[in-house]
């Protein structure tokens, strides 16, 4: 069951992802991760924080594949 709202305030953003909450704040701030700042408080849309960590899982297996094979001369 998802207990998680549509929108996140950044303290379930970083339950939900399980990083600390110092981290958000830099990934936030540098614009790492997909986020919109109302007034002085940070907002995360479930939906948009899923296709950011399957897409930064899809390029970390891409990278992996192209060391492997930089690394095995393939």
């Amino acid at each position: 069951m998802d207990d998680f709202p549509q929108v996140l305030t950044i303290e379930e953003a970083s339950k939900y992802l399980r990083i600390p909450l110092s981290t958000l704040y830099k990934l936030a701030q540098d614009g790492k991760i997909p986020c919109q700042k109302v007034g002085r408080h940070w907002r995360f849309r479930k939906e948009r924080i899923d296709n950011w960590l399957d897409d930064t899982i899809a390029k970390s297996k891409k990278q992996t594949r192209i060391d492997d094979e930089e690394q095995h001369g393939c």
